[in-house]
């Protein structure tokens, strides 16, 4: 177990997940550095922190050891969250994710053994790395693992070194297999995809796939709770959890919740079926849900189930986005 004190570095941390972490470890008086190359992140997402005096952001990139160097000294916890998150993108850029994922991540597992001072890890990996599980809920032991993207594929492989550093190196880690994290300041995924083309288009909306692909999600306030109390209770030097919530939803009830949320009437949907088994893009797993059993018994369980964490992810991002407008 470890009592979650001194300083931490954040990579990622001006993203989605990433500065709602930053949120909480600020809210918990630690001093918090967040590295970040602001690809994806967004200096809004830490505008409150900014010129605050237990906060620095460093804007690099887990690519450049010396930006990581810099971003790491006299941190005792590293939270390594900059990857690439889009599945997709691997479809047309096969380097991305072993770029992003796996260079990365080697990158700050080397400056950590370098650091005197850095040698807890968490990371952020996927349910994706499960690949197609023929058990579900698929708990954190099932095997053999086999993923059917790239990206499931160099979360893996991160996995796997991060597991090698802490047996060689003396390093402690806590993994964490996350379902569809979704709430504000996200940018990506079926949620935002659905609000932007409604945007442009209130009368039709394209769904990828047959809007039959049934998944878990969570809200993002519920995953950043089970991700400190994970850390903070973990046994093992290399420890691995799910994080997802307990029940499921399919693409077509997503959809008809957004057009409900933008207030919308008479939407054609329209299906774009261009993948085997009626997925929505190659290395789209269908159906997922993760087995939470092993965080419940930590003491931690999700506030809200899969719908009502679409519904509010719906009405954050609308109202974000008004904001933007104005």
């Amino acid at each position: 177990m470890m009592n979650l004190e001194g300083k931490v570095l954040v990579t990622g941390g001006a993203g989605f997940i990433g500065s709602h972490l930053v949120d909480a470890l600020m809210m918990r008086g630690l001093p918090v550095v967040v590295l970040d190359n602001m690809s994806k992140g967004s200096g809004e997402n830490l505008a409150r922190w900014i010129d605050h005096s237990m906060f620095r952001l460093i804007v690099g990139d887990c690519l450049n050891r010396d930006d990581l160097g810099r971003a790491m000294e006299g941190c005792r916890v590293v939270f390594h969250l900059a990857a690439n998150s889009e599945v997709r993108a691997g479809v047309s850029d096969t380097r991305i994710d072993l770029e992003q994922n796996v260079l990365a991540t080697y990158n700050v597992l080397e400056e950590m053994r370098r650091s005197e001072t850095a040698k807890t890890v968490v990371f952020t990996s996927t349910s994706t790395v499960y690949g197609e599980a023929s058990t579900i809920p698929t708990p954190e032991n099932y095997g053999p693992l086999k993923p059917i993207s790239l990206y499931g594929a160099s979360k893996l492989a991160c996995e796997a070194m991060i597991s090698a550093y802490c047996h060689m190196f003396g390093f402690r880690a806590v993994v964490y297999r996350f379902a569809n994290i979704i709430g504000s300041r996200s940018r990506h995924g079926v949620i935002w995809d659905f609000i932007q083309k409604l945007t442009r288009n209130p009368s039709r909306l394209e769904i990828l796939g047959d809007g039959r692909q049934t998944k878990s999600y969570l809200h993002v306030s519920d995953c950043v709770e089970a991700f400190l109390l994970g850390l903070e209770k973990a046994q093992e030097r290399f420890e691995v959890f799910n994080i997802g919530s307990e029940d499921w939803v399919d693409v077509n009830t997503i959809a008809k919740v957004v057009v409900e949320e933008m207030g919308l009437r008479d939407v054609e949907f329209t299906y774009k079926v261009n993948v085997e088994g009626g997925r929505g893009w190659p290395g789209d797993v269908r159906f997922m849900l993760l087995d939470i059993s092993k965080l419940k018994r930590l003491g931690w369980r999700p506030r809200h189930n899969s719908l009502e964490s679409v519904r509010i992810a719906t009405r954050e991002t609308l109202e974000e986005l008004k904001h933007l407008a104005y």
